[in-house]
């Protein structure tokens, strides 16, 4: 069978799995849990900020266990990536200003998603090591008895970031270094003429994934929480900058996205390629919220009350839409889309749209943010497959084929445009999510329960602690 053939059969499995299946799939959950929880995501929004800062006393003892914040930051390492900067350019310029409308709405309800699967990860989490381990696998094995159906998420989740998804960020990050090459042979500080510069790049970032891979995990988790909060509290004050220095097209800009969110008669006209359908799809998959892999680096926290890890990742949520929202509103507050709209699209728009707000220094800026979101992506979707490669097997030559096999990965993207592998990860994350989604769906009684002891001890000005015993909640290993 012709290879393009394939790609091009499982590009249009994709695009109708993307476009109806799962984004419908992933809105009724969200929905779901946002009414059945009573919006906590909104509710308790303060809460969640205050849990966040908080420092587990055993972390004096244990450096090996993960603080709620560094596992706040290995999950938004993962939702944070390219996606943040190209896929919105994407975004605009497929769906229009609108779809940034719907963005938001799909993270407001993304949120509640986030919290269920994170809190019942850290119900159900096992003990690994000194540390923590856990994620849908597990709470499909221990709450639903379905070890099956586990052991097939773990599969297809190593397979979907692993492999796929660390595959294209870094192709996708090599790619952002074209605008560099000079072909000719007057290369100078900023540019460069030599051939072989992809291989070059391409063997530093493995060199720096088997650094960050055959790492602990504690340490993965201290990486994360350096290097992504400073990166994306910058790339949002550029956006605000931004903002500052063009305050006057601020109600152009949000009447724009408003009009083109609600114009029924473009959405109706191509559904696919709409505002609402893209929109969606773009906050669906940038928060990954209901996907079922933030969940795993929740699991890994030590923390008094799954309910507060619950808060954390729901958090994870709304920091992932600033990153996106700064990425629109730098394009939207630029010429160059308005202009050039119809031509450049993804990483281009975004780099021309730098180039005119900061100069050249801006484009400078936004190939360091890519880096740096990409490499923290890498380390995150890497985190998530390690965390289900332990549920498979507890076999340390595994472990070390897998690293080895995970660093390869990385250097083999980093050259080639691996459309067939891409298109496959994308139809596996698609089952992935199913399986998740079924799972916290049969769990919502869990949820809720742990949700209203945390109120219920907050009320009496308690610190919540968790009994799992208490609440009738059985097979659980770390809470009684």
């Amino acid at each position: 069978m012709n290879i393009d053939f394939f790609v091009n059969f499982l590009g249009g499995v994709n695009n109708w799995l993307y476009t109806y299946y799962l984004v419908g799939l992933l809105v009724f959950v969200g929905i779901f849990y946002s009414l059945r929880l009573g919006f906590v995501q909104i509710g308790l929004l303060a809460e969640s900020i205050k849990v966040v800062t908080e420092k587990p006393e055993t972390q004096k003892k244990h450096a090996e266990h993960i603080s709620p914040f560094q596992a706040l930051m290995i999950s938004t390492a993962s939702r944070v990536g390219i996606g943040n900067i190209a896929g919105i350019a994407f975004a605009i310029v497929a769906g229009g200003s609108g779809a940034i409308f719907w963005m938001w709405v799909m993270a407001f309800f993304g949120g509640a998603s986030a919290f269920a699967e994170s809190t019942l990860a850290q119900i159900y989490k096992t003990k690994d090591g000194k540390g923590f381990k856990g994620g849908p696998a597990y709470y499909m094995q221990r709450a639903l008895n379905m070890k099956w159906m586990g052991s097939l998420f773990a599969i297809v989740l190593i397979l979907t970031y692993a492999y796929g998804f660390n595959g294209l960020q870094s192709y996708t990050m090599t790619s952002a270094f074209e605008v560099y090459y000079n072909k000719t042979a007057n290369a100078n500080i900023l540019s460069f003429a030599d051939s072989n510069w992809t291989l070059y790049i391409g063997c530093i970032l493995a060199g720096f994934s088997a650094i960050m891979f055959f790492s602990k995990s504690h340490f993965i988790g201290k990486v994360s929480s350096v290097i992504v909060p400073y990166m994306a509290l910058a790339y949002i004050c550029l956006a605000l900058i931004v903002m500052i220095l063009n305050f006057e097209k601020i109600p152009d800009v949000m009447k724009d996205i408003l009009t083109n969110a609600f114009d029924f008669k473009a959405i109706f006209g191509g559904f696919a390629g709409s505002a609402i359908v893209i929109g969606i799809k773009r906050g669906l998959f940038s928060n990954e919220a209901g996907m079922g892999s933030a969940p795993n680096a929740a699991a890994a926290a030590h923390t008094t009350h799954p309910v507060k890890q619950g808060l954390v990742q729901s958090l994870s949520v709304f920091i992932d839409v600033l990153v996106c929202s700064s990425s629109a509103f730098l394009v939207l507050f630029s010429s160059s889309f308005v202009a050039k709209g119809q031509e450049l699209t993804a990483m281009p728009l975004v780099q021309s749209a730098m180039t005119e707000h900061f100069g050249s220094w801006g484009l400078y800026f936004v190939t360091i943010a890519i880096v740096l979101f990409a490499i923290t992506s890498l380390i995150g979707n890497y985190y998530y497959a390690q965390a289900n490669i332990k549920y498979l097997t507890k076999s340390k030559i595994i472990m070390v084929l897998f690293q080895i096999s995970a660093v390869a990965m990385v250097f083999i993207g980093s050259q080639m445009d691996l459309k067939l592998a891409w298109e496959l990860a994308d139809i596996f994350m698609g089952l992935m999510a199913t399986l998740n989604i079924i799972a916290i769906l049969f769990l919502s009684d869990i949820v809720l329960k742990a949700l209203k002891d945390y109120k219920n001890q907050r009320k009496q000005g308690l610190n919540p602690k968790f009994s799992a015993k208490k609440l009738g909640i059985k097979n659980t290993e770390c809470w009684d």
